[in-house]
């Protein structure tokens, strides 16, 4: 028989927290999040826009997040998109509500086309794609977020 030496107990682990992305829109706000351990982004949910700062800060009641990552608007030559102004006045709110919480912008250029060619590629049908206005704001949100996260790893 063999007796396997008692491990020392450890504090208990940090509680590691999820990040979180937004597509900030007039109408929609797509949301994404990270799993616990900060791997994976998936799309959450799409939100109404005038909504979204109720469903964040019930979410981060619930679910311990760390940063929210807020995708700016930028044109392709990098001037500020017509969003943007509203975006930096939610972020602005956002910070008051979540003081907690990080903030940080991300650049969002070219999420929106990458969205439509994922949902393509990925066979959704031309009717859902059609119907569901909220799914590439969804998209958008998880793209922002797996972006941010492998600029992260590459910083590190």
């Amino acid at each position: 028989m063999q007796f396997l030496p008692s491990l020392p107990t450890s504090p208990s682990p940090r509680i590691m927290k999820r990040i979180l992305s937004i597509d900030y829109g007039k109408r929609r706000t797509g949301i994404a999040v990270t799993d616990p351990l900060q791997i994976i982004a998936g799309g959450l949910t799409t939100v109404d826009t005038r909504d979204v700062l109720k469903f964040l800060t019930d979410y981060v009641r619930r679910e311990p997040v760390e940063t929210i990552v807020v995708g700016l608007p930028v044109q392709p030559n990098g001037a500020p998109s017509e969003n943007q102004s509203r975006v930096r006045c939610f972020t602005g709110e956002l910070k008051k509500a979540l003081p907690e919480v990080e903030v940080v912008f991300y650049d969002e250029r070219y999420t929106s086309v990458m969205a439509h060619q994922a949902m393509l590629q990925s066979g959704i049908g031309r009717k859902r794609r059609r119907d569901d206005k909220g799914l590439v704001d969804e998209i958008s949100a998880t793209i922002i977020l797996q972006n941010f996260l492998e600029y992260r790893r590459l910083k590190h």
